[in-house]
């Protein structure tokens, strides 16, 4: 089977078990919240109503949240044609609809793809990308986001954001509710029901820190299918490789578009320059070993 495909069916795959994933963590932090007032069903329909709502907005309305938590604003053709032009031809090229386009103003170069499906999806890009990149590095970037969202990399990757949201503010909720059905446990469960608390209490803390490494992952291998795919888009890996080396060197910690939320989802982390960020820990492959596989393509 074609590479593409197999990509394309694995990020399907990891989307179900994303939902699953969360659907058992948002049952576990309710039934925690159902101990607090003293009633496990209340709690449950709880996690059950708020999963229901957070797997409906994202998957129909994530990328909307995702442009918004950015601050990005939707362009036109007649206020961008440079822009809408570069996309209207890739689009052709890889036979896909064409996204809608968004704007981020800020000198820092970076771009991201959004949505479920290549009928359903954006690009962003910053004012700095445009200003600072060529023709050529332009459409590799560009050739770049088409590939998440030709290999459905959008779909994962907007589902995980909008849900990993939704767990933090649970989380949140939860370890209140927890700990007073801490105390309400010593009369009704005994020892038992205090350390089943204390379990739940370190899922919560630690659900969230397992579902970032996991993304993480997931994004770190993706980056690399969607180079290869958007130079064989253009035919021209160079015009990607330079266009990573520039972007990559002119982040800025603590810029307008770094957001832990959302950093995975740039062709660069925003937070590349940070000392913060170890390659362990990074949402994306080191940039040098990006490029030096895109300058071993053969065309």
């Amino acid at each position: 089977m074609d590479p593409i495909y197999n990509s394309i069916a694995a990020n399907k795959r990891w989307t179900y078990l994303f939902f699953s994933f969360y659907a058992l963590l948002i049952g576990i932090i309710g039934y925690t919240i159902g101990l607090y007032f003293n009633s496990i069903i209340l709690g449950l329909f709880i996690a059950g109503v708020i999963f229901t709502l957070a797997m409906v907005v994202s998957y129909f309305g994530g990328q909307n949240v995702i442009t918004s938590m950015a601050g990005a604003r939707e362009v036109s053709k007649e206020e961008e044609p440079y822009l809408y032009n570069t996309v209207e031809g890739l689009s052709i090229a890889a036979g896909l609809p064409l996204p809608k386009l968004y704007l981020i103003d800020t000198d820092v170069p970076n771009a991201f793809a959004a949505g479920r499906n290549p009928e359903n999806a954006s690009i962003t890009v910053t004012t700095g990308l445009l200003k600072r990149l060529d023709r050529l590095e332009l459409e590799g970037v560009i050739a770049h986001e088409m590939a998440h969202i030709r290999n459905y990399d959008v779909l994962l990757a907007t589902v995980a954001v909008v849900l990993a949201g939704t767990i933090v503010f649970l989380g949140y909720m939860a370890r209140y509710s927890a700990y007073g059905g801490l105390f309400r446990g010593r009369d009704r469960g005994g020892s038992a029901g205090i350390i089943f608390l204390i379990l739940t209490l370190v899922l919560i803390v630690l659900a969230p820190i397992f579902a970032q490494l996991l993304k993480f992952a997931i994004s770190r291998k993706r980056e690399f299918l969607a180079d290869a795919t958007g130079a064989d888009l253009t035919g021209y890996p160079e015009g990607l490789a330079s266009a990573l080396e520039k972007i990559s060197t002119m982040q800025k910690p603590k810029s307008k578009i770094e957001n832990t939320a959302l950093n995975g989802i740039y062709i660069i982390n925003p937070a590349v320059g940070s000392k913060t960020v170890s390659n362990l820990f990074s949402t994306h492959p080191p940039t040098e070993e990006r490029v030096r596989k895109l300058r071993e393509m053969e065309f």
